[in-house]
């Protein structure tokens, strides 16, 4: 069963930097792809980055490619998500994500999500 808690938002200035984390409880965490996600209310999820479970294969959103970096430690059983040159457009709330089927680029096809934490950057 995979639980995922996320920690690590806050308020930061723009330009600055924020590490986002999340760990699962459960027993599977090592052999599952992971992911995050953004949402601003009123707007569908979008998706930000995705790790595979070895972690050598990595996947950027669009608007966070070159600033953003996702990683995980198979042995904290935790996923990152490293947020540099924050803008007040990256203000949402960050979720994390586990177990994908198909189409990764899909939130529908994501099996269990955490519960989410907000980022705000201000200008």
């Amino acid at each position: 069963q995979v639980q995922l808690v996320e920690s690590g938002g806050g308020l930061v200035q723009a330009g600055g930097s924020l590490r986002l984390s999340c760990a699962d409880s459960g027993r599977a965490f090592s052999t599952l792809p992971m992911g995050w996600w953004r949402q601003v209310p009123g707007k569908e999820r979008e998706f930000v980055a995705s790790v595979s479970w070895t972690g050598s294969v990595t996947f950027y959103g669009d608007s966070v490619k070159g600033r953003f970096t996702i990683s995980r430690d198979n042995a904290k059983n935790t996923v990152y998500l490293q947020m540099n040159s924050l803008q007040p457009e990256d203000t949402a709330v960050y979720y994390c994500a586990a177990d994908p089927d198909g189409n990764w680029r899909d939130p529908a096809d994501w099996n269990s999500w955490g519960q989410g934490t907000q980022v705000t950057v201000s200008s």
